[in-house]
């Protein structure tokens, strides 16, 4: 297997975070991976699409707006 697919460790380190963090992730099905045999691997885009999934859009003036119009 060529390096298109990063272990649990690899995926940490990508990730910024502790292995841990990723095992949780595994193991809520927070994120995609990969099975071969028994050992969970992961793609650059599984980790791009779960870092994508925690984006926060920024508060504009408009969308407040437009909050308070649902609101009514």
């Amino acid at each position: 297997m060529g390096k298109n697919y990063l272990t649990v460790e690899e995926a940490a380190e990508y990730l910024n975070t502790r292995v841990r963090f990723v095992r949780r992730l595994i193991a809520e099905r927070r994120v995609a991976f990969h099975k071969v045999g028994v050992h969970v691997r992961f793609t650059i885009a599984d980790l791009e699409e779960f870092i994508q999934a925690g984006r926060v859009e920024p508060i504009t003036r408009a969308s407040v707006i437009r909050d308070l119009g649902r609101a009514a």
